[in-house]
């Protein structure tokens, strides 16, 4: 039986979906049917020009973004598809904090819904800091579908892994 270690969280029959489309060898097919095409969004300007949108339509009184980018060092072996921190320093007398989004590089070349579910994760962490019932409502107020393009994201990642 193959081990599907991004979709370990799921219910076993999804599970054995996954694993009957890869012994079919339809697992691309299944992706490229539903996730054909790719973004515009080529560089760390057009990335936080893609984020700051977002945020503008459906979280204009949270903080502002100071920086948006592709990350060449946030892989997959710590988990790790995007990453949102916030940096405080003080200046003079103040503390200014500082919010930064890093996305992972291989969203480059990815569906335009995967970069757009990976902005959306990282932007709702910044009103809801846990994985908790707010922060997925969140997320699926700023992309309708949200919890079926994060598992299709983690069946493409398994599906990537497998092309390696």
């Amino acid at each position: 039986m193959t081990v599907l270690k991004y979709l370990q969280a799921y219910p076993a029959q999804l599970q054995d979906q996954v694993r009957q489309l890869i012994a079919e060898g339809r697992l691309g097919e299944y992706l490229n049917q539903r996730y054909s095409g790719r973004h515009d969004v080529q560089s760390d300007k057009a990335l936080y020009s893609y984020a700051l949108d977002l945020k503008q339509q459906y979280m204009r009184n949270a903080p502002a973004i100071d920086k948006v980018l592709f990350d060449n060092r946030l892989d997959l072996t710590h988990r790790a598809l995007g990453l949102h921190t916030t940096v405080s320093r003080v200046q003079g007398g103040k503390l200014k904090a500082n919010k930064e989004i890093r996305i992972a590089a291989l969203f480059k070349d990815a569906a335009p819904d995967f970069l757009k579910m990976i902005v959306v994760h990282e932007l709702a962490h910044f009103k809801e800091s846990d994985h908790n019932k707010a922060f997925y409502k969140l997320c699926e107020h700023m992309l309708p579908g949200y919890h079926q393009i994060e598992f299709d994201l983690r069946v493409y990642l398994t599906w990537r892994d497998m092309q390696a």
